[in-house]
C-alpha cells in the first residue's frame, strides 16, 4: 500500500522508502520522516495534484509521482483530526 491509496483522515505508518530516489529521501529525513513514522493523509489534490500528509507536527506537501513510491502500513482504527 501506497500514500496515495489511504482515505483522507487515516493514519499509516511509513514502511518502505527503498523505491524512493535518493534525493526524495534525503529530504523526507531532513523534515523528520523516515520508515517507522507516523503518518496522516490531510488530503489528496485532484488531476494528479500533490498529496498533503501531516507528519511530525508539520504539514508536507509531496508530489504524487513521489507519494506513490512510499510504502505504509496503515493504522488500524485512527483517524486524525481534520481542520
Amino acid at each position: 500500500m501506497n500514500i496515495v491509496n489511504l482515505k483522507k483522515g487515516s493514519k499509516a505508518t511509513i514502511n518502505d522508502l527503498s523505491k524512493t530516489s535518493e534525493l526524495v529521501k534525503q529530504r523526507l529525513l531532513h523534515m523528520g520522516v523516515d520508515e517507522g513514522k507516523q503518518i496522516c493523509l490531510r488530503c489528496v489534490m485532484p488531476f494528479g495534484g500533490p498529496v498533503l500528509i501531516e507528519a511530525c507536527g508539520q504539514c508536507i506537501s509531496i508530489r504524487r509521482k513521489e507519494a506513490l513510491n512510499i510504502g505504509v502500513e496503515k493504522v488500524v482504527s485512527t483517524n486524525c483530526v481534520i481542520r
